[in-house]
């Protein structure tokens, strides 16, 4: 009888273990849910946190109100231009080892106040260069006063042909994001690249074109780019290497893609924000499920944009599909344009292009460009926000004016006519087609 005692003891000793654990999960329920309900009044972050005040969770007549998709999709929607505004620019200007020089040059060639610039000088550039280029920024009195020149403090090792490329662009564009409200298009360029107009000509030339448009060269992949891009499979050493080194092909093929098609064209574009906002987001996924389609894609910089713009229903209308350069190819076209020189001039000239690619460093159709279009001869390409003297050989951009007047000239003038055959009906049917 005892043991059979003792027997009952253990097995109600037993079934009362539930009660400390149901106690303590009892108690965790409460704080959390006190912890949420004084977390609606007020907020976690600080100032210096990313900040989404402006999503609204207040009940709305439809059910689209209580997403966050829906929300943000709507912050996508304002930045369209109220009025006569001009618009805001803002560039990355990317370079490697040796181009820290050129850079500067072609960011004082367009250099303007209302616009933002990042500058990104590669892993493979010493140490040194990226401190000279990071000094000759800060010593600059206009930079030090205006305060819209960036350089970027982490190095990536940048491949072409890999996505790292893909991914330092997001990485500046997600800094512009962060650290400066106001601009409107994103231009990416190199230490090669060179303009052809000044920035009031390029100013002036956008202010009444919709801030919705995205000029990005563009057409289906097909022919042999299908098989030797889209079907094979890289690997970009340079996602886990500190030294560059060519790509890595894998034996392995993959089928194409059936919930996109697949676009390519130049790498050289100019993005709006509100895209690039979506790109960054990724509200619905899409961008990010394409970035990593293109992890293992050959010269992804040629082909992720591209993609995803004319996959999203959103913006496929908004693609114009031009790279606003002039570039010079080799017949039978090479892996690389060649590179430009004073014979080019004229051709530059005619595709009435703001941008042209490559220059050699130094190259004398830079000292002529500065001559006869931007009428450089000191730091910056002059423009109506240069008020001061130029008596003496003084630099009048020293003296800072009205940076939402232009002073427009020619180069406003072959622009505006490039824009008008690009924004025709006819060009315009031709979008992701």
């Amino acid at each position: 009888m005892r043991k059979n005692a003792n027997s009952h003891a253990a097995r109600a000793f037993s079934d009362r273990k539930w009660i400390v654990p149901f106690f303590a999960s009892l108690l965790v329920s409460v704080t959390l849910f006190l912890s949420w309900i004084f977390g609606l009044f007020s907020s976690p972050y600080s100032g210096d946190e990313l900040q989404f005040d402006t999503i609204s969770f207040i009940k709305s007549e439809d059910s689209g109100g209580l997403f966050i998709e829906s929300e943000l999709e709507k912050e996508v929607d304002t930045n369209e231009h109220s009025g006569w505004e001009p618009p805001r620019l803002a560039y990355l200007i990317s370079g490697t080892k040796g181009d820290s020089q050129r850079m500067m040059r072609t960011l004082q060639a367009v250099y303007h106040p209302r616009n933002q610039y990042i500058l990104h000088l590669d892993l493979e550039a010493p140490p040194r260069e990226r401190l000279d280029l990071t000094q000759s920024v800060k010593s600059d009195p206009t930079f030090r006063e205006v305060e819209n020149v960036r350089v970027m403090a982490q190095s990536n090792l940048v491949t072409y042909k890999g996505p790292t490329m893909i991914a330092c662009t997001l990485q500046a564009i997600a800094i512009m994001l962060k650290e400066s409200l106001e601009w409107d298009w994103f231009i990416n360029l190199s230490a090669s690249d060179y303009p052809l107009v000044t920035q009031d000509d390029l100013l002036y030339a956008f202010a009444n074109i919709s801030r919705s448009l995205n000029f990005i060269e563009h057409s289906q992949i097909s022919g042999w780019k299908l098989s030797h891009r889209a079907k094979s499979i890289i690997i970009d050493p340079g996602l886990y290497l500190s030294k560059k080194t060519d790509i890595s092909w894998t034996t392995q093929r993959r089928s194409l893609p059936t919930s996109f098609k697949l676009y390519t064209g130049s790498a050289w574009v100019m993005l709006s924000r509100s895209f690039l906002e979506y790109c960054i987001w990724g509200v619905d996924n899409l961008p990010r499920t394409i970035l990593m389609y293109y992890a293992n894609f050959v010269s992804s910089p040629e082909g992720y944009f591209h993609t995803v713009i004319c996959s999203a229903e959103k913006y496929r209308r908004t693609a114009i599909s031009h790279d606003l350069h002039y570039i010079a190819w080799d017949n039978p076209p090479k892996q690389h344009p060649r590179y430009l020189s004073i014979q080019d001039f004229d051709k530059m000239l005619k595709s009435n292009s703001p941008f042209a690619r490559k220059f050699p460093k130094d190259d004398p159709a830079l000292d002529k460009i500065d001559k006869e279009l931007l009428g450089r001869t000191g730091r910056f390409a002059p423009g109506a926000w240069c008020v001061g003297s130029a008596d003496g050989g003084m630099d009048p951009c020293s003296v800072r004016g009205d940076d939402s007047l232009f002073r427009p000239g020619p180069g406003a003038e072959r622009l505006q006519e490039l824009l008008q055959s690009l924004l025709s009906e006819e060009f315009q049917s031709k979008q992701c087609s």
